[in-house]
């Protein structure tokens, strides 16, 4: 049995294992709570912290292979619950969790997620994690490398002409702030914003024209822009909404001489490729 003391000092570390693995707050302390019940009844233990890591991750793996039978796509950020998404904004803003890499952790197999989390993340041996995974230690390391392979663009590619990145950078820093001198300074004039209706809140025109009425208009969605992340769609760089790590849409933004041209916001395809951005 592990003593309650020492189950409470490792109640952050499997938490956070919990959380990159489940990418839910309220799932993993359910996990985390469901390995203290185990814990309550197991023998004396040589290495409780190895175990306890162990009974949480093949409780968290129950769950991945359950949704992926299932054939459960990641729920979109505005298909949360709001409590459940405001939980899981304010852990990840609270341990500094990538919300980029939370949102390719939810397009990774169970088994490539378990294997990248506890290794590359947490430097469980692969020794360990091919227990948990009832695999071969070769088998372990393949997967973490398929998920690396999945997760990661290396950014070597020539810039796209039409796309200014510290335009688009600062531009997006300015209306996450609300400033409207600032984001007027790095918009043309003819500024044209469009949206996928089926994402924005009711009344929103689906195409803005001008500056001043874009600017206007994104300075009512600060928050949102403030969950944004940048990231590779499709080998585009582009910028992703991700409250709470969950993918909400997809902002491309194409400048001209130097200047925001054109914002268009949509939600990803099934089929879209999205990767962190890495430095080769």
């Amino acid at each position: 049995m592990v003593p309650d003391p020492e189950f409470e000092a490792a109640r952050p570390q499997l938490t956070a294992v919990a959380f990159r693995l489940l990418g839910s707050i309220d799932d993993a302390e359910d996990a985390v709570q469901t390995t203290w019940i185990k814990a309550s009844t197991a023998g004396e233990l040589r290495n409780p912290a190895a175990w306890l890591t162990t009974v949480l991750t093949r409780v968290c793996l129950d769950q991945l292979r359950m949704r992926h039978r299932r054939h459960e796509e990641p729920l979109f950020a505005d298909l949360i619950p709001a409590a459940s998404l405001a939980a899981d904004e304010r852990y990840l803003q609270r341990e500094n969790v990538s919300r980029a890499l939370m949102v390719v952790l939810d397009r990774l197999t169970p088994a490539q997620r378990v294997a990248y989390v506890l290794h590359d993340l947490f430097d469980v041996p692969f020794r360990e994690i091919a227990a948990t995974l009832a695999t071969s230690t070769g088998n372990a390391k393949k997967h973490a490398s398929r998920a690396r392979e999945r997760i990661a663009h290396v950014d070597s590619a020539p810039a796209t002409p039409s796309v200014d990145s510290a335009v688009v950078d600062a531009f997006l820093a300015a209306a996450a702030g609300g400033d409207m001198d600032r984001m007027l300074t790095l918009m043309a004039g003819d500024c044209v914003r469009t949206v996928d209706p089926a994402i924005a809140p009711p009344g929103t025109h689906p195409v803005v024209t001008g500056a001043a009425a874009v600017a206007e208009e994104t300075r009512l969605f600060a928050a949102r822009i403030r969950a944004a992340t940048p990231m590779f769609v499709d080998d585009r760089r582009c910028y992703v909404i991700a409250p709470g790590g969950h993918l909400f849409a997809v902002i491309g933004i194409a400048t001209r001489n130097g200047r925001v041209a054109t914002i268009d916001i949509a939600r990803p395809g099934e089929q879209t490729s999205i990767a962190m951005p890495m430095v080769p």
